[in-house]
């Protein structure tokens, strides 16, 4: 069943990267999108010339107690929620033994505590009208976690936990969950956890895929209620043969750059 256009879509993360592409790629269709991210006149550059269609909503996720005021916002700007973007993440890449603790404890807010609050905001919702989506861009850390991003792998484990488990829960009951599972995409993100393992085999032989196609893949899924997207396509093997895979990840990401 095709999602309509004129729905109304709530991204986080929208600023850069996957969550700008995606949400370019609602606009471009018609739909009426509520933008969430810190970078408050990144989300103001996307919205110029679709202010009657686009609510911008500057807030941090490092406190998942703000996905309240974000879901009341956006409830306010369009009504209820058709769509939800489960975007917004940070990545911390290092030895494990430097990385500050209440650095990883303000990612699991981003990464997992604010997309499972927003989830249960809206979901209640979702399943009283029958109708609904929920994305949620994991990462293939989920299947085969990169040494040195030990909370970040930890976090995507998590979400895509989450994610996975709630498809089953919903099954029959009008609401979608479709989990994402990018590998490298091109973003700021992605080309600072590149320069970490520059001198390795992995940063310089690593497919990496491009945000506006990953986005066209994620919108093909809401609209034909299809439950995964992994891209690029290569990594589809490693979502099938997980062991074969972490052990090429750490046969050649063998250390970081200091």
């Amino acid at each position: 069943m095709k999602t309509e256009s004129g729905s109304h879509v709530v991204v986080t993360g929208a600023s850069s990267g996957i969550g700008e592409a995606i949400a370019r790629a609602f606009l471009a269709r018609g739909d009426r999108l509520t933008l969430a991210a810190r970078r408050a006149d990144k989300l103001h550059d996307l919205a110029r010339g679709h202010e009657d269609r686009v609510h911008v909503h500057p807030v941090d996720l490092a406190s998942y107690h703000n996905a309240e005021s974000l879901v009341a916002a956006a409830r306010a700007a369009h009504g209820p929620i058709d769509v939800l973007v489960n975007n917004a993440g940070v990545q911390i890449v290092g030895k494990t033994e430097e990385t500050d603790f209440e650095a990883g404890v303000r990612l699991f807010e981003v990464n997992v505590l604010s997309p499972l609050r927003l989830t249960t905001l809206v979901l209640g919702e979702m399943l009283a009208r029958r109708a609904g989506t929920i994305v949620d861009i994991a990462s293939m850390a989920a299947i085969a976690p990169t040494p040195g991003m030990f909370f970040y792998n930890a976090s995507k484990a998590a979400l895509a936990a989450a994610s996975e488990g709630l498809r089953g829960e919903v099954a029959g009951r009008g609401v979608h969950v479709v989990t994402v599972y990018p590998g490298p995409v091109r973003s700021a993100m992605e080309s600072a956890a590149r320069d970490k393992y520059a001198s390795t085999p992995a940063a310089r032989h690593t497919p990496t895929g491009e945000p506006d196609e990953l986005a066209r893949r994620v919108l093909r899924a809401v609209d034909t209620r299809s439950p995964r997207v992994v891209y690029p396509d290569v990594y589809g093997l490693a979502r099938h043969f997980p062991n074969a895979t972490r052990w090429l990840v750490d046969r050649f990401t063998p250390g970081l750059k200091s």
